[in-house]
């Protein structure tokens, strides 16, 4: 892998000129979205793609998301829109949600990693749109982080695990969603949840009048199987640190942690509730506001290593709203390890 001297470039028209020209190059460049820091390369060109695979360590059968900053730029892209992806994009386009349509001749099988679908994001980030527009091109962009460790939810991020491994990083300061996009297969009569994220299973049963939610998204992908999304079939999210997730109310998750205070344990806890708690701690957002843990959830992840944490016992968030893409994520970062008070 070439080794490359890493600039931080502003997220204005320069920086965004700049960055736009690298890909155009075939180049990699880190971009801010609404969500997470993505890793962008040119969608239409495969070697460009390829280098997207290499630079992150990430598995060749793991598909990417193709980003457009406008509708215009989707017909090209997929073999059919149906009328649900319309509706859809109506009512969260630009935003967090990712749709997997059939794909076209024209994605190569580097983005969709073999499949027959693509997965298309349209990010409202203004300096995302921005630098697609510049580039005149779609961008096939995964989390801008090494494969398996926490997302970017900040250039800071991106530099730490990219530098030496890209050309550049444009910053568009902190991400305001926090977690991935909601990706949905709308290839399907009824649409079915792949992975949840900012727009909502509720969200999206009110504007397709109901949804399925694959059984991935709370549990692990059997041996063997396909996965049609990014952040169904690998351990993601993981910091250093082994994370255990514990299932029970405040009282007995400080009682919990607390009988292993003679343990090198750090408990990951919501804000508010560390005044039980009797070793070390981290709070990763209100009991109450799955959006506000979402925001939070992959620094303090990146926090836990810098702390030199070895055994970390995260108190479980709720699987409502929100809720469900904290709880997906914590949960890959578990490696599916939960421990349930309640039964």
């Amino acid at each position: 892998m070439r080794e490359y001297t890493t600039r931080l470039l502003p997220g204005d028209s320069l920086g965004i000129r700049e960055a736009a020209a690298l890909l155009r190059a075939g180049e990699l460049v880190g971009i801010p979205t609404e969500t997470v820091y993505g890793l962008a390369a040119n969608a239409l060109d495969g070697g460009a793609v390829g280098r997207i695979f290499t630079a992150k360590g990430r598995p060749q059968d793991n598909p990417l998301i193709v980003h457009i900053a406008d509708w215009e730029a989707l017909p090209p892209l997929v073999a059919e829109v149906p009328p649900l992806a319309k509706k859809l994009a109506d009512a969260y386009w630009p935003g967090p949600l990712t749709m997997i349509f059939r794909k076209s001749a024209l994605i190569p099988d580097e983005v969709s990693a073999g499949l027959s679908t693509v997965a298309v994001r349209m990010p409202s980030h203004p300096v995302a749109r921005a630098v697609i527009r510049q580039a005149g091109v779609p961008l096939a962009a995964p989390s801008a982080n090494l494969s398996g460790s926490p997302s970017p939810t900040l250039a800071s991020h991106v530099m730490a695990d990219m530098t030496g491994r890209i050309p550049a990083v444009l910053d568009g300061g902190e991400c305001a969603v926090g977690v991935e996009s909601t990706v949905v297969d709308v290839t399907k009569e009824t649409p079915c949840l792949l992975r949840p994220g900012g727009v909502t299973p509720a969200m999206l049963a009110a504007v397709a009048g109901g949804v399925s939610i694959n059984p991935a998204v709370t549990s692990r992908l059997p041996e063997g199987a396909v996965a049609a999304s990014p952040g169904m079939k690998y351990k993601h999210y993981a910091p250093k640190a082994h994370v255990v997730l514990v299932r029970g109310t405040p009282e007995d998750y400080a009682a919990f942690v607390n009988a292993r205070r003679d343990e090198p344990v750090t408990a990951m806890c919501f804000d508010g509730e560390e005044g039980a708690l009797r070793v070390p701690y981290i709070s990763y957002g209100r009991r109450d506001d799955p959006a506000g843990q979402a925001r939070r959830v992959f620094d303090v992840l990146r926090r836990l290593d810098e702390i030199g944490a070895k055994t970390v016992y995260c108190a479980c968030p709720s699987e409502e709203g929100v809720g469900l893409a904290v709880y997906n994520r914590l949960l890959r970062a578990a490696g599916f390890e939960v421990i349930d008070l309640d039964r």
